[in-house]
């Protein structure tokens, strides 16, 4: 039985953007270590889950039952690669629903989540300035809408913020949905740079629920709607950063490091 490489992954409910963003990065990791790994996918999400299974039939295991499938197989080696963006509750879980297998296999390994060096952070930002070149105008602030969370780990947007205006982008702008900066704050930081047009996309692995309704959506709160009743010009970009180059090579590299630390 082939080690196994384990892309988890919270999941998303919109088809299209997971083949795109999560499929990429496991199409990524697959064309890699497909000759020595087998590359399974298991989604942390059960609301999805269950969603997906019920709308449209697919099955997919949450990571108890991957976890469980590979001892079942008899696999005596995985990694785990999480696509999370960061070390938060989601990532924490992963680890702590692993730990419990600690006596199951010969050999377990746990990636990296996408930001977790100081390297890392300049490795997105550059592929996201890459990604954004078509709309890098010099009149335009680009805003980036990360999720936030209440942990610790929210800290994240600050740092590429940090990132993107020490690498000398200062159009661009980040903020989160749930949590500081706010969407406020975004909003104060872009007018006080003078900006009339701006440009938003999700700092999120997949462009699901909140990239395409709290970013995109038409609704009062938006953050579409609030720009343009700040007299911005907006357009927004409805794309997850697992669909770009830059981003799939680095979950990649991470997943190298997970298989190198098991020699």
């Amino acid at each position: 039985m082939k080690p196994v490489i384990l892309v988890t992954s919270f999941g998303t409910s919109y088809n299209d953007s997971r083949h795109i963003t999560i499929g990429a990065i496991e199409d990524a990791i697959r064309e890699k270590y497909w000759q020595d790994y087998d590359i399974r996918r298991a989604f942390t999400a059960q609301i999805i889950i269950d969603k997906l299974k019920k709308r449209d039939g697919i099955t997919i295991d949450n990571m108890t039952e991957a976890l469980d499938r590979c001892v079942e197989d008899g696999v005596k080696e995985i990694v785990v690669q999480p696509t999370h963006l960061m070390a938060g509750l989601e990532y924490t879980d992963v680890k702590d629903e692993l730990d419990k297998y600690a006596d199951k296999f010969d050999k377990i390994s746990l990636g990296d989540p996408l930001l977790t060096s100081d390297d890392d952070y300049k490795k997105v930002a550059a592929a996201i300035k890459e990604n954004m070149a078509s709309f890098d105008d010099g009149k335009t602030a680009l805003c980036l809408m990360g999720h936030g969370t209440e942990a610790d780990s929210n800290q994240v947007y600050t740092k590429m913020q940090e990132t993107l205006t020490a690498a000398g982008h200062k159009n661009y702008f980040v903020g989160t949905v749930e949590a500081t900066p706010s969407l406020d704050d975004v909003i104060a930081a872009v007018k006080e740079s003078g900006f009339k047009k701006v440009v938003l996309r999700p700092l999120m692995i997949v462009a699901g629920d909140h990239a395409n309704n709290d970013m995109a959506g038409d609704e009062d709160g938006s953050w579409k709607t609030e720009f343009e009743k700040a007299g911005f010009e907006v357009t927004t970009v409805v794309e997850g950063l697992g669909s770009v180059q830059g981003i799939q090579d680095l979950f990649v590299a991470h997943a190298q490091a997970a298989i190198d630390s098991l020699k």
